[in-house]
């Protein structure tokens, strides 16, 4: 790519254990059982704690649990859609449970990252593969969709038609008519997801969603929160823990973001975590015989980047008829970062890629946005992550700053930075303005919180893992050393043992404790 060549990208998803669920690697097979009577249950005032008066009728309700197949139960749960004023209007959060196979200790709320991740896809998909036998026999694994996300009052957007056409938009920021085109078109979504949206678009901030789970927490019946939040998911637990260290039970923040950090040290930490991760994928490459790249791993770089350029010049087209852009393609080779499992169906695309098809990225750039291959989009994953980010965070949306920090991107991160430059366009138009600043956070008085950070991690980089658990009061630091978002779950037996062992019997592991 010629220097200085700046287009505006759409951000990377902090997101989903990540791309191996899209995959479907993690779906476990489900029967159809017969149906069973609903059961119904309320919290015990016990559980419930001291809350304000106006939430007690929240922390109170009764709530009806009936069969969702495959042995998993489904509800609704009513929380203020606005915490100032929560007696005016009310929303409902879906919610999935797997009732624990053994002797219940109780319930784990779970959030696979995003923002915009599907906690009842994840448990609904993957509880049974996901989740080890001694966890699920210990616990009820819930999940819920945060407010804003797939079934809880849901944030929308863009309709199919569009999502195809706006993944596809190039724009080149070095020209005052691109500069134009890119505000056009981010006042353009804005202004869509102001009119499709509900009226809840205003409140889906991550200090809500992290009240919200306080409710969770009564409603299934326990007087401490346990929970295991992944990516973005460590950034809400870790909210809920600053919010409530009192309510802290055992909590598991793996792939740590680090809530200190504004937006552009977050683009800045993710696109050096990608450029680093490629770097191992294109080492193991070069190492077989069906690579194709070539040379050193700098050389094998250059190569990819070279190719890109193609696709930035000229979209290639895919036998089907559709297109492939740079910014798709650079998309794919990130979403192939998400798992050592995806590097294999990574060296195939390109592969053929080099070879003239543009099938393979197509493929893994539709797997990345949620696409079906019949058009259809499966979640609003990209929705959601741009109304909570817009709230969470304040961004800079002056130029001459983001042309600045887009040089910085690209010369740290030559392959990614093009993808993370600009983010400050997304939020320019938003209706609401941000209601979050970043801050550290301690939780003091909370009980031990794990920390769980994989060296190779692209998305959430290791070293934001280290911040938060010296952030914590309570944070132990437990380390994976392995490539890919995230580790329970995908990791080996040592980790997992850590983390269940804490979970189901107690032990907290010693800091510092690598796998």
């Amino acid at each position: 790519m010629p220097a200085g060549n700046q287009r505006r990208r759409p951000r990377l998803r902090l997101s989903l254990t990540a791309a191996a669920a899209l995959l479907g690697l993690l779906l476990s097979s489900c029967s159809v059982l017969a149906p069973e009577q609903p059961s119904v249950s309320s919290a015990d005032p016990s559980t419930v704690g001291e809350v304000p008066a106006d939430l007690l009728t929240f922390y109170g309700q009764t709530v009806t649990w009936t069969s969702c197949s495959g042995g998993f139960q489904c509800a609704e749960v009513s929380v203020p859609m606005n915490y100032a004023a929560p007696k005016k209007e009310a929303i409902n959060l879906s919610v999935i449970r797997l009732p624990a196979s053994g002797k219940r200790q109780g319930a784990m709320l779970i959030n696979p990252g995003g923002p915009g991740g599907s906690g009842v896809d994840m448990v609904k998909n993957g509880a049974s593969s996901y989740f080890s036998a001694k966890l699920r026999g210990a616990y009820d694994v819930v999940g819920f969709d945060p407010r804003g996300v797939q079934r809880s009052a849901p944030v929308k957007c863009l309709n199919d038609a569009q999502m195809d056409s706006a993944r596809q938009e190039e724009f080149n920021t070095n020209s005052p008519a691109g500069i134009a085109a890119v505000e056009a078109e981010a006042k353009r979504q804005s202004k869509l997801c102001q009119q499709n949206s509900g009226p809840s678009l205003p409140y889906l901030d991550t200090v809500s969603s992290a009240r919200d789970m306080d409710i969770l927490r009564a409603v299934v019946g326990d007087t401490k929160l346990n929970y295991m939040g992944f990516s973005y998911g460590t950034k809400l637990g870790a909210t809920y823990a600053g919010l409530f260290p009192s309510r802290v039970g055992r909590l598991s923040l793996d792939g740590a973001m680090d809530p200190s950090l504004n937006i552009d040290q977050v683009s800045m930490g993710q696109a050096v975590g990608f450029e680093n991760a490629l770097r191992a994928w294109a080492a193991e490459c070069l190492s077989s015989n069906e690579c194709p790249v070539s040379g050193t791993v700098d050389e094998a770089m250059a190569q990819i980047r070279e190719l890109n350029d193609v696709y930035t010049a000229t979209p290639q087209q895919t036998p089907e008829g559709r297109v492939v852009t740079g910014t798709e393609f650079t998309g794919a080779i990130a979403f192939g970062m998400y798992s050592t499992d995806l590097w294999a169906p990574l060296t195939g695309a390109l592969k053929q890629a080099f070879a003239g098809d543009a099938s393979g990225m197509l493929m893994l750039a539709d797997f990345s946005a949620d696409r079906d291959s019949d058009g259809k989009y499966n979640s609003n994953t990209a929705a959601a992550f741009t109304a909570i980010n817009c709230l969470d965070y304040p961004m800079n949306s002056d130029l001459t700053h983001m042309r600045e920090q887009a040089e910085l991107l690209k010369k740290a991160a030559p392959t990614f930075g093009d993808l993370l430059s600009y983010s400050g366009m997304s939020c320019k138009y938003w209706p609401f303005p941000a209601t979050g600043a970043p801050a550290p956070i301690t939780a003091a008085g909370a009980g031990p919180i794990l920390v769980v950070g994989t060296t190779g991690d692209p998305a959430t980089p290791y070293t934001w893992a280290e911040a938060l658990a010296k952030q914590l009061d309570s944070g132990v630091l437990v380390t994976w050393k392995g490539q890919g978002h995230t580790a329970y779950g995908r990791a080996n037996a040592c980790l997992t043992s850590v983390v269940d062992d804490y979970f189901v019997d107690g032990k907290v592991p010693n800091a510092g404790t690598r796998c």
